[in-house]
């Protein structure tokens, strides 16, 4: 149950109502991160606004490598609901359940090719120890497997939404079921 009070569906009115109603048709479903936020409506919108942005605007990341992103960042915090949100969102790409799991217990043991590994390996680096970031020892790995800066920019744009999101999450009691993961428009 969540730590603080929240706005179903059926209770909303006004500008919650319209934005849940706006959700559920972009999205196949209204999803818990968002309801959580129903006690200030305009901070659904801004943070739907920058996730689009983050994770589906143009960039030279992949939507599945940012997916991954996402889950690394996930595990690395203990944030089961992102986890497993984030990471039916990557098995929309992968096509492999098995591998997905895997990621989210030890990505290290996973084949992935050498710029998916680096990018994990940034991701957990700057979750758990954003101030030892310096560009010899992290980004200069990431720019010899072809990188450019802009890359490198939405890397960390994702690992740090994600990072956001999971203390959001994690901060208030956001429940995780299985029901909740199905059903969206990836």
């Amino acid at each position: 149950m969540a730590f603080i009070d929240i706005i179903e569906p059926e209770q909303a009115t006004g500008t919650l109502k319209t934005i849940y109603e706006d959700l559920k048709e972009k999205r196949g479903k209204l999803a818990r991160i968002h309801k959580i936020q129903s006690l200030h409506p305009e901070s659904i919108v801004a943070h739907m606004d920058l996730y689009m942005s983050i994770m589906f605007g143009k960039s030279p990341l992949s939507r599945a490598q940012r997916e991954m992103l996402g889950v690394v960042v996930s595990a690395k915090n203990r944030c089961e609901y992102c986890q497993q949100h984030h990471g039916e969102a990557l098995n929309a790409y992968w096509k492999d359940e098995t591998k997905v799991k895997q990621l989210s217990n030890d990505y290290k043991q996973l084949d992935l090719d050498e710029t998916e590994h680096r990018l994990c390996q940034f991701a957990e680096k700057l979750t758990a120890n954003p101030g030892t970031i310096n560009e010899k020892s992290e980004l200069q790995p990431l720019r010899e497997v072809g990188l450019d800066d802009r890359a490198i920019l939405d890397a960390v744009l994702v690992i740090s939404y994600f990072n956001f999101v999971n203390r959001i999450v994690l901060g208030l009691g956001v429940e995780t079921d299985e029901e909740e993961f199905k059903g969206y428009h990836y």
